[in-house]
């Protein structure tokens, strides 16, 4: 009895072309980039630029927290050149913050009052100005805030008080990092002020 002659080695497969799946790689990168291009684009006028307001005078200059610090003083510096009768300050650092001091417990020609916001959020210094403004019958207010969080803040406050706002940039830093930072932050707040309803 004869061996049979051993089968025919299979042809080895034949190697698929990689440039299908090298084109969907970078058409997919190449579409990402656009997509971020644009919102970059599009932040611009609303992070980096916003809508600000020509100055006149109000019944209150009201300063949002935060930091940087710089902010309390462009609201000083309003109320100082008479603007309004009275400056609120939003102590969202905490009145035990030692910063705050200068600010809240200082002497000036006019009235200064702080107050901490509940929740420690925008919507709720937004829900003390609409507090305020109808013990004291605010018809205008001057809102100062530093440059990324205008938008938001106009938007925010727009949903608590019905009066005028003048919105007031105090400066921010301009680095890449800061800004792209500032990109995610706000964005995040302005989809969950569109979520909440009502002030």
């Amino acid at each position: 009895m004869t061996t049979p002659p051993p089968a025919p080695a299979d042809p080895a497969p034949a190697t698929r072309p990689r440039w299908p799946v090298l084109r969907r790689v970078v058409v997919g990168l190449a579409g990402l980039l656009l997509v971020l291009g644009a919102g970059a684009v599009a932040g611009v006028p609303v992070f980096v630029h916003p809508q600000v307001d020509p100055l006149r005078p109000a019944d209150a200059i009201v300063v949002l927290g935060g930091t940087p610090y710089e902010r309390f003083d462009v609201g000083l510096e309003l109320a100082e050149r008479g603007l309004a009768p009275e400056l609120v300050i939003s102590a969202s650092t905490g009145l035990a913050d030692p910063v705050m001091a200068r600010y809240c417990a200082g002497e000036h020609p006019f009235r200064v009052s702080c107050f901490e916001p509940d929740p420690w959020t925008t919507q709720g210094e937004a829900q003390e100005i609409r507090r305020r403004a109808a013990a004291e019958d605010w018809r205008h207010i001057i809102v100062v805030t530093f440059t990324p969080h205008v938008s938001r803040a106009r938007y925010i406050v727009g949903k608590c008080f019905d009066g005028e706002v003048t919105m007031v940039a105090s400066p921010a830093r301009t680095d890449l990092a800061f800004t792209a930072w500032m990109y995610v932050r706000q964005s995040a707040g302005y989809l969950r002020a569109f979520t909440e309803i009502g002030c």
